[in-house]
């Protein structure tokens, strides 16, 4: 069988990635410029360190206590009381910022090692030198320190990177091309709250609700950019680098919601002295780390497919983790409220009954998700597979080889979809004269 594809969308995609190339002029520069920008972010950072440290040490008062990463009192208090001191906090925190500035600085080396002749993956390279560092130079931003000028300086070079990337990701590209002067607009008022965060100016009354409406309008237009451009522009391979991104941004927003809910339901988790709100810094790690991985495997084209089926796997297991936790959850509040009565020895039993019920439950409700996903989300790949389904069916029963061979063709063409299908058949004898190639081909419509 002879298959043929129509060869424009790859020979597009080609020319498309041939027009984000570095040329061989630039492209010594871009790589010097990369060194540079790793050597003072690593200058700074290291410089910085100390300061950052003795803030994770030292509680907040007032408006210092709006960034999440100091304790108040009130928590500082509660973490002596479970036997932590702040010392045992601050090695926490340095442990996790530290392993996110290794792990971008190796992402953005293996970028600019195997890609640096593209101008969209050297740019995605800056942005995680940049995001290896965020948490040191927002958290020294916020205090006096001699520090303080070359961190903003890295911290609007990050938020610049951040906005550029996206809105030129992944074809290096401004489309539309009026989305430039978003990035324009960005740039400039962020400069002025970058470097004076405290001035009169950018806290006033009116100032304030108007940063944060722009602010937000920017990330809309840029979320509907990449919309536009993922079911209008982009080729396969660039909208499964997109898929990797945008997977990597839902799991940590995703972990943000769900560790906000419980603060929405319980009021007193919010309080200042409790030690819940370190969750969200958590989060802020997770998203930290969302960045070089996901962008890592994108601009790599490590396993860009595969993205497919993690999606896949996500959304059935995630949904099959809420269903069951909450059956659970019910089953046992549930049987305590029936068998109290009954038994008083009501707990146990309404654990085992639910662990039960539960291990029934998982296997047949995962296989229910599974097709309700692939019906619903990967519709071309279940009619596929519900068509070799069928024709392996038929290819037991069918003994007509006319008809086995037309059914073979019709699969072919239904699953794959290919511009023409040919099919050969083996003469039975050694010395007969071969048959010529039975194809189908689809109608031009």
């Amino acid at each position: 069988m002879n298959v043929q594809h129509a060869p424009t969308e790859g020979m597009e995609s080609r020319e498309r990635h041939n027009s984000t190339r570095v040329p061989g002029t630039w492209l010594l520069l871009a790589r010097v410029m990369w060194v540079a920008l790793v050597v003072l972010t690593l200058a700074i950072f290291f410089a910085s360190f100390p300061v950052y440290v003795a803030l994770l040490q030292t509680p907040c008062t007032g408006t210092a206590c709006i960034y999440g990463f100091r304790l108040t009192p009130s928590q500082a208090g509660a973490l002596k009381g479970i036997g932590l001191s702040l010392g045992a906090y601050a090695a926490y925190y340095v442990a996790f910022t530290l392993a996110i500035l290794l792990v971008c600085l190796v992402v953005s080396t293996l970028i600019v090692w195997r890609r640096s002749d593209d101008r969209m993956a050297l740019l995605v390279a800056l942005l995680l030198v940049t995001n290896g560092s965020i948490n040191v130079t927002t958290a020294v931003a916020t205090g006096p320190s001699p520090w303080q000028v070359p961190n903003d300086c890295l911290t609007l070079l990050f938020l610049a990177l951040f906005m550029l990337v996206f809105l030129l990701f992944p074809s290096g590209h401004f489309v539309p091309r009026w989305t430039r002067w978003i990035f324009v607009v960005l740039l400039v008022g962020q400069v002025p709250l970058t470097f004076f965060p405290h001035a009169s100016f950018t806290r006033s009354a009116p100032v304030i609700p108007l940063v944060w409406l722009v602010f937000v309008g920017e990330l809309a237009i840029v979320a509907l950019v990449q919309l536009y451009r993922y079911r209008r522009v982009s080729s396969p391979r660039e909208r499964q680098q997109t898929k990797w991104v945008v997977f990597g941004f839902a799991v940590s927003t995703t972990v943000g919601i769900l560790v906000t809910v419980p603060t929405l339901i319980f009021p007193v988790l919010a309080s200042p002295g409790s030690l819940y709100p370190l969750a969200y810094n958590q989060v802020g790690f997770l998203l930290t780390l969302s960045l070089p991985f996901s962008f890592g495997f994108a601009m790599l084209h490590s396993r860009l497919w595969d993205i497919d089926i993690i999606i896949n796997r996500t959304l059935v297991y995630g949904v099959l983790t809420v269903i069951l936790t909450t059956v659970y959850v019910g089953l046992v509040i549930g049987l305590q409220t029936l068998l109290r009565g009954i038994i008083s020895q009501d707990n146990s039993i309404a654990i085992v009954i639910s662990t039960l019920a539960i291990a029934a439950l998982f296997q047949p409700l995962r296989r229910r998700i599974q097709r309700l996903i692939d019906r619903r989300f990967y519709r071309s790949k279940y009619d596929a597979a519900k068509t070799v389904a069928a024709f392996s069916a038929t290819l037991r029963n069918e003994v007509d080889l006319d008809q086995l061979r037309d059914h073979l063709l019709a699969v072919v063409q239904e699953t794959m979809q290919p511009e023409h299908v040919s099919l050969w058949l083996r003469p039975p004898e050694h010395g007969r004269k071969q048959q010529g190639p039975e194809s189908a081909t689809p109608p031009v419509i």
